[in-house]
């Protein structure tokens, strides 16, 4: 569960829909490469994968956890295709990795975060195992009620933030950071005490901190969440395990951390609509949806409940859309088998009406529809989108307003 829940109180009005957001999402070994590159402290691991081991013949601990890598949580509770239980193991035979591994790679993982199919284990994290003395709980994030970055910590680690701000709130400190000053030592030291290390640790605990602040900034994350920060019984500051979240506007300048992303479990159309710079998010409805600006997608959404109908997807083709980029649309929009009708709704401010309008006549003269379309365009060029429509000779039906075109698109499916 997020953190944002400590800081934000969600209304308890029933959605009609919630539409996902899309976030970069990182596997563990892939967030613990970056902590490492930021000489954070944490466990030493190798990796295996479908083309092999990746270290292991050099990598020697006391003992192994052994971690299947999904985007899911739970995995330890977890449970495979094949029957095999759990997602994460630990041993201290060496030889006793390989069978692990082969009852693991390969095979859908099911957790109570995963589809009920699973997701199949593509990559398999194994970690040196630490000793953990004591728990504690760090996380740096940026809040919009402060404006700016906030730190929460509580040595109260391992468990549900949540539960601790709820239960025990004395155990949970947030701090404002300044942008520019950042964590200074005098913060650093002060949250260390707080998270309750004691003598040579605090010095320790606190110069890891000013390692993950100084990660945060380098690669414009907006969450970096580790849970449990421990103290081992040989005397170590560490990051067991680490959750990154990043701005997605910083993408142009973070292009190594984004080439990172794992797109086998997403969604293809996601993947295909990224490559175009279109959003797209798919639902349960029948009716395909293609609108410009996320603000009239939503309303656009919500008309069509309105006259009884169930939208399909969520699909902003953005302010600065090429023709290509609407064939695109359209392509990804009916390559799912439940559209039965799709409804077009663009304001044209930005936008060029009759570039939607080419976009459109140009899709479906490449492959011909083969469900209702109502287009309804206003704004910048409307007039002249209206007559490409409508001298194209397509089955097109075009709508003067947003009511006429929802309810034009739900009438079509009876």
């Amino acid at each position: 569960m997020s953190l944002w829940n400590c800081l934000v109180k969600c209304s308890s009005k029933q959605d009609l829909y919630k539409v996902p957001v899309r976030y970069l999402n990182l596997l563990e070994y892939q967030s613990k490469n970056l902590l490492r590159k930021s000489n954070v402290a944490i466990q030493d691991f190798c990796m295996i994968d479908e083309n092999g081991e990746q270290g292991l013949d050099k990598f020697n601990a006391k003992e192994y956890v052994i971690k299947a890598q999904i985007l899911a949580g739970g995995r330890g509770k977890g449970h495979f295709d094949n029957g095999f239980k759990g997602g994460v193991h630990i041993t201290e035979k060496r030889n006793e990795i390989t069978s692990i591994v082969k009852q693991m790679l390969g095979h859908n993982l099911i957790t109570k975060q995963t589809p009920k199919e699973g997701i199949p284990v593509k990559k398999i994290m194994i970690a040196e195992s630490v000793n953990i003395k004591r728990e504690t709980y760090l996380c740096i994030l940026m809040d919009r009620q402060r404006n700016g970055p906030v730190i929460i910590a509580s040595p109260a680690g391992g468990v549900d933030i949540e539960s601790v701000a709820e239960k025990t709130p004395e155990l949970l400190k947030n701090i404002p950071i300044d942008i520019f000053e950042g964590i200074t030592d005098k913060m650093a030291n002060e949250l260390a005490e707080f998270l309750e290390f004691k003598g040579d640790l605090k010095a320790k605990a606190a110069s890891e901190i000013k390692k993950l602040w100084n990660l945060f900034v380098t690669v414009d994350a907006v969450q970096i969440e580790i849970n449990p920060l421990v103290e081992t019984d040989d005397g170590k500051v560490i990051a067991v395990d680490a959750k990154l979240n990043f701005d997605d506007n910083a993408k142009y300048r973070q292009t190594d951390v984004f080439g990172m992303e794992d797109v086998t479990e997403s969604d293809p159309r996601e993947v295909e609509a990224a490559k175009f710079n279109l959003n797209y998010i798919g639902m349960t409805g029948n009716i395909g949806c293609l609108v410009n600006g996320a603000g009239l997608a939503m309303a656009t959404m919500d008309i069509i409940k309105l006259y009884g109908g169930d939208p399909a997807n969520f699909l902003d083709v953005g302010g600065s859309v090429k023709e290509e980029q609407v064939r695109a649309a359209f392509k990804i929009i009916t390559s799912d088998p439940s559209v039965k009708a799709i409804l077009v709704n663009v304001f044209g401010g930005i936008v060029n009406c009759a570039t939607i309008a080419n976009g459109i006549v140009g899709a479906i003269k490449t492959e011909p529809l083969k469900v209702p379309l109502i287009v309804r365009l206003e704004g910048t060029n409307a007039s002249e989108a209206r007559k490409i429509i409508k001298e194209s000779g397509l089955d097109i039906q075009i709508a003067q307003t947003l009511d006429e075109g929802a309810e034009k698109a739900v009438k079509s499916l009876q």
